[in-house]
């Protein structure tokens, strides 16, 4: 703190201390920020949100329980929702590397609430007319709060950002698939030549990439959607109404508009951090795909005439500082970064995830800010990939060009000659730089209308024997 800012003196159960005059935060938050000079990064919008969500719908459930005067509780609540809605943000001050239970930024939000709600009732900062702990906390833990304040900011990331950015990605690749229907090419197994694909295909299996992206989501969500809010301390419960956590967690559904449920098993709840690291596998494996679709583009665009050239991607700035004319695939380049981010992310949370010993995971803020970065990389990217990259691309000749001189449609020949004969005639043609087609009709007695049957390249592209 600068030495001629104002301060005032506040105290926790560790004494005073002196805190800026004009901050929300009081003394536990004021000593973490001492403590842990570490990197400058703090919680994302998402979590500070939901974290105000929960201690909205704390008070107003303690006070439905007959356990918080209703006339502070809804100071607490007007306070909670200004933290919901962002209004407080720069009041949330604490490092991620802090205590590995997350106490300092619960202790954060419990002070900046306490000290609004204060304000709001007619008192003053740091006057304790509403009480830190024991009110803005009452029937919480910082062990119960933090956990869910990660699944329930991942469970609303993933439904509000990562699966429409997917979905929207999926609709650009069958739309793309469609328009490239007719365009038959030369398919590619082992980075070698093989039997002929419609371009459409391959957009096709891209799309079932990103819905399959989905689908997996969909499944970690249901494992969010559990939180570990009622445990308290260790999981048993202790210092709070037993009907708190149900009441609590059906106002935020509410408010969410998505479901979610007190866990049927606290201990589980605190001492792992299972779900979150199911949730960062499925954003991992997301990435993966993301990585290999955007691999797959940028070199079907390579070139444009010393490489594969099948793909017109959008030019969308200068690629170089020094060669003239030069441009890159550098959408494409920013998506395959992103995937590299999330997939260090996830090592990160499984890291983290190894961190529950005995009643209590400590290592819950740096898998919060591992996995919530990894929703919203992933959803910006997505979404930027499908508006600048996918619908601007388009196909070129030269694919279809390479099919009459490719060797895998010798492939069509073996139902009917038999697969050394075809061997034999793809050796052939390899090594006189002839076409299939002009070498099985000197080594077979296949006519020419039975050659053109065989050997068309858009009949190859579907299920079936015999040759086309």
């Amino acid at each position: 703190m600068p030495p001629d800012r104002p301060t005032r003196s506040e105290r926790d159960s560790m004494g005073p201390m002196e805190v800026p005059a004009d901050a929300y935060y009081g003394a536990s938050t004021q000593r973490a920020v001492l403590n842990f000079p570490v990197s400058g990064l703090r919680f994302n919008r998402g979590f500070i949100r939901v974290l105000g969500l929960i201690k909205m719908a704390a008070a107003a459930v303690n006070a439905e329980l007959g356990l918080l005067d209703p006339k502070l509780a809804e100071a607490v609540q007007r306070a909670a929702r200004e933290v919901a809605d962002g209004k407080l943000d720069e009041q949330f001050v604490v490092d991620i590397f802090q205590t590995g239970s997350g106490t300092s930024t619960n202790m954060n939000a419990n002070e900046v609430i306490a000290n609004r709600a204060a304000e709001i009732l007619g008192g003053e900062r740091g006057s304790k007319l509403v009480h830190p702990n024991d009110h803005v906390n009452l029937g919480q833990s910082s062990n119960d709060v933090i956990p869910t304040a990660i699944h329930l900011a991942a469970l609303e990331g993933i439904e509000r950002r990562l699966v429409p950015a997917l979905q929207g990605l999926q609709a650009a690749l069958e739309a793309k698939s469609k328009e490239l229907w007719g365009v038959v090419k030369t398919g590619r197994t082992h980075l070698q030549d093989a039997t002929p694909i419609r371009l459409g295909q391959e957009f096709a299996g891209y799309a079932g990439q990103a819905e399959r992206a989905v689908r997996r989501l969909r499944r970690a969500q249901e494992e969010l959607s559990e939180v570990a809010l009622g445990g308290t301390a260790v999981g048993t419960g202790v210092n709070t109404h037993p009907q708190f956590a149900s009441r609590v967690c059906d106002l935020i559904s509410r408010e969410l508009g998505l479901p979610v449920r007190e866990t049927d098993n606290h201990f589980q709840a605190q001492n792992t951090l299972d779900a979150v690291l199911e949730a960062s596998g499925s954003l991992r494996t997301a990435a993966v795909s993301l990585m290999k679709i955007a691999n797959d583009i940028r070199w079907l665009g390579s070139g444009p005439r010393a490489g594969l050239g099948e793909l017109a991607l959008p030019e969308v700035q200068p690629g170089s500082s020094i060669m003239p004319g030069k441009v890159n695939p550098v959408i494409a380049e920013s998506l395959i970064q992103v995937a590299a981010q999330v997939i260090g992310n996830d090592a990160a949370v499984s890291v983290a995830a190894q961190g529950g010993y005995f009643e209590l995971n400590t290592m819950m803020p740096v898998a919060a800010r591992n996995l919530l970065e990894s929703i919203d990389l992933l959803a910006a990217a997505a979404a930027n990939f499908s508006e600048q990259c996918l619908k601007g691309l388009s196909a070129t000749e030269r694919g279809p060009q390479t099919v009459e001189r490719g060797l895998a449609i010798a492939t069509a020949l073996a139902p009917v000659i038999g697969y050394d004969a075809a061997a034999a005639i793809a050796k052939e043609a390899a090594v006189s730089g002839r076409t299939i087609r002009e070498v099985a009709r000197e080594k077979t007695e296949l006519s020419d209308e039975e050659l053109d049957r065989i050997l068309d390249p858009a009949a190859m592209t579907e299920p079936g024997l015999g040759g086309g």
